[in-house]
C-alpha cells in the first residue's frame, strides 16, 4: 500500500490545487461574467464530448490494465509494442463514433431545439474536443500504466483549469466572441494533449513498433472477446454519467442546466480522493487478478474504500455544514441558491460510488467480466426511466434522486454478485465506524446550527461578518473533532499514519531551530 499512499498523497495534492483553481474559475468568474444559460451551453457542450471520447476510447481505459501484465511480464522495458495498441485502438473508435454522432445529428438537435437551441449552433465542435479529450486520456492511462499519476493528474486537473479560466476571462472582457470562446476551448484540450504525449514519452523508451509475433491467437480472441464487451458496456458507462445534463437541458433548459453545473461542480470536491486512489490502485488490482491472488484484492479494495469513504465524507460534511455561506459569497448566489438540495443529495450519490468503485471494477479483470455489460445497461435503463419520471415532478431534485437511486441500486447488485463469484469484499466493521463517526458529527452540526449560530448572528457587525465567523469557527471545531474520532477509533491505519506523519513533523521543527 506504501506507493499507492505515496502517488496518491501526490496526486491528491494536486488534484486539490486544481479544484482551488476550479473553485474561482466556477464559482467567482464564470458566475459573475456569464449567465446560467451560457453556463449551462459550456457544460452540455464539454459533458458531449467527454461522452463521445468515452465511447471512442472502445474500452481502452479498462483494457489497457487489464492486458498489459500480459505484455510486460518481469522487470524489463520490453512491453512487445503494446502503447501502439493503446493508440490505434481509440482512433479506430474516434472514426467510428464520429460517423455516428453525424448520423444522430438530427435527433439530437431536434430535442435540444425548443429549450437549448444554443447547443445546436455548436454541435460540429463536439468532433474536435472529443479528439483532443481522448487522446489526453490515452496518454493519462499509459502513464498511469507505468506507476505515474502526479503529472497527468497536474496537466489535467491544474493546466486544462488555468487555460480554461483564461479563455473565460478573454470571453468576460469581450476581448472573444462566443465563436472564439469555443475554438479556445478546443485549443485547451489540444495543448494539454500534447504535454501529456509529451511526458509519457519521457518516461521511458517507448517503443511503438507492434511485435505481431507475440500476440497469440488465444490472446487476440481474448482481446477481441474482451474489448467487444467493453464497447457495449460503455454505451451505457458513458451515458449514464451525462443523462441529468442531457435530460435537464432537453426539459428544463439551459438556464436549469447551468444551475444545476453549479451543484455538480461543488459535488466534485467528494470523488477528489478517489482519482489518486483508483488510479494508482488499479493496475495492483488488475496484476493481483491475473495472479489469483483474491485474499490481496480484497484487501486492497477494503483498503482504497474505506480511505474513500472516510476522507469523502469529510469533505461532504464540510461543504454541506457551510451550504448557505458559499451560495452567499458566490456573484449571483441567489440564482444558484436553488440546487441546494441537489448538492446533498449528489454528493451522498458521488460518495456512494466512489466508496464501491474499487471492488466494482474487479469484475472487469475477472473471468467474469461479462457480466458488467449486463449491469451497465440495467443502470442506463434505470437512470433513464427515474430522470424522465422524476424530473417532471421534482426539477432538478428529480434528476439528482435519479442519480443516487440508479447509483445505490447498480452498486448494491454489483457488489454482491462479486462477492459470491468472486469473493471479493470490500467493506469492513470500520466503515460502519465511519457511518457511526459522522452520525456523531451530524448531531453536533444540528446542535451547533441550532446553539452556536444564533449568538454568532447576533454579534454587533455586519450581517456577512458574522457569517464569516461562524463559518470559520464552525468549520474549525466540528473538523478538528471530526479527525479527532477518527484518529482515537483508530479507523484507517492510513489516515493515522499520515496524521503521525504531520504532527512529527510539526515537532521536529522546533528542535531543528
Amino acid at each position: 500500500m506504501g506507493i499507492i499512499i505515496r502517488q496518491s498523497i501526490k496526486g491528491t495534492v494536486v488534484n486539490y490545487l486544481g479544484i482551488a483553481i476550479g473553485i474561482f474559475t466556477t464559482f467567482f468568474v464564470m458566475t459573475k461574467y456569464l449567465t446560467t444559460e451560457e453556463v449551462g451551453f459550456a457544460r452540455v457542450l464539454v459533458d458531449s464530448a467527454v461522452m463521445f471520447s468515452g465511447l471512442a476510447m472502445l474500452g481502452t481505459s479498462s483494457s489497457a490494465f487489464r492486458f498489459f501484465p500480459y505484455f510486460k511480464k518481469d522487470d524489463s522495458e520490453e512491453d512487445h509494442g503494446f502503447f501502439f495498441w493503446t493508440l490505434v485502438v481509440p482512433f479506430i473508435g474516434f472514426l467510428l463514433y464520429g460517423i455516428v454522432f453525424l448520423v444522430l445529428k438530427d435527433f439530437v438537435t431536434e430535442s435540444f431545439a425548443e429549450r437549448s437551441p444554443l447547443f445546436n449552433d455548436y454541435y460540429y465542435f463536439l468532433f474536435p474536443i472529443g479528439f483532443c479529450y481522448l487522446y489526453m486520456r490515452v496518454f493519462e492511462t499509459n502513464s498511469n500504466l507505468l506507476m505515474r499519476i502526479a503529472v497527468p493528474n497536474f496537466i489535467r486537473e491544474v493546466l486544462v483549469r488555468v487555460l480554461t479560466l483564461a479563455v473565460y476571462f478573454l470571453y468576460a472582457f469581450k476581448i472573444v466572441s462566443l465563436d472564439g470562446f469555443v475554438i479556445l476551448f478546443c485549443g485547451v484540450y489540444a495543448v494539454a494533449t500534447v504535454v501529456n504525449l509529451f511526458y509519457f514519452f519521457s518516461l521511458k523508451k517507448i517503443k511503438l513498433k507492434p511485435d505481431f509475433k507475440f500476440i497469440t491467437k488465444d490472446l487476440r480472441k481474448d482481446f477481441l472477446f474482451y474489448t467487444g464487451f467493453l464497447v457495449l458496456g460503455a454505451l451505457s458507462d458513458y451515458i449514464t454519467p451525462f443523462v441529468n445534463t442531457f435530460f435537464v437541458s432537453a426539459k428544463l433548459g439551459l438556464a436549469f442546466t447551468g444551475v444545476y453545473t453549479m451543484a455538480v461542480n461543488i459535488v466534485a470536491m467528494v470523488e477528489v480522493p478517489y482519482r489518486s486512489l483508483g488510479s494508482i490502485s488499479t493496475p495492483i488490482i488488475s496484476r493481483y487478478m491475473k495472479e489469483g491472488n483474491i485474499p490481496e484484492v480484497s484487501a486492497l479494495c477494503k483498503k482504497v474504500s474505506l480511505n474513500q469513504l472516510l476522507i469523502g465524507s469529510f469533505i461532504l460534511y464540510l461543504i454541506w455544514i457551510n451550504m448557505d455561506f458559499i451560495y452567499e459569497i458566490m456573484p449571483n448566489g441567489e440564482a444558484y441558491s436553488a440546487a441546494k438540495y441537489v448538492v446533498l443529495i449528489l454528493g451522498t450519490s458521488k460518495l456512494i460510488y466512489t466508496t464501491c468503485c474499487a471492488g466494482v471494477s474487479v469484475i472487469s479483470y475477472s473471468k467474469y467480466y461479462y457480466l458488467s455489460l449486463f449491469f451497465s445497461f440495467f443502470l442506463t435503463f434505470i437512470a433513464i426511466f427515474l430522470n424522465n419520471k422524476l424530473i417532471p415532478l421534482y426539477g432538478m431534485n428529480g434528476a439528482a434522486l435519479a442519480t443516487l437511486f440508479s447509483y445505490v441500486s447498480y452498486m448494491a447488485v454489483m457488489l454482491t454478485v462479486i462477492y459470491f463469484t468472486i469473493g471479493v469484499n470490500t467493506f469492513s466493521v470500520d466503515h460502519f465506524k465511519v457511518l457511526a463517526l459522522f452520525g456523531v458529527l451530524v448531531s453536533l452540526y444540528l446542535s451547533w446550527s441550532t446553539l452556536v449560530t444564533p449568538a454568532f448572528l447576533s454579534l454587533k457587525t455586519t450581517p456577512f461578518v458574522a457569517a464569516l465567523l461562524d463559518c470559520l469557527v464552525k468549520t474549525f471545531v466540528l473538523g478538528v473533532a471530526g479527525v479527532t474520532g477518527a484518529y482515537t477509533w483508530k479507523i484507517s491505519p492510513d489516515f493515522n499514519g499520515i496524521i503521525d506523519k504531520a504532527v512529527l513533523r510539526l515537532i521536529r521543527k522546533p528542535d531543528e531551530s
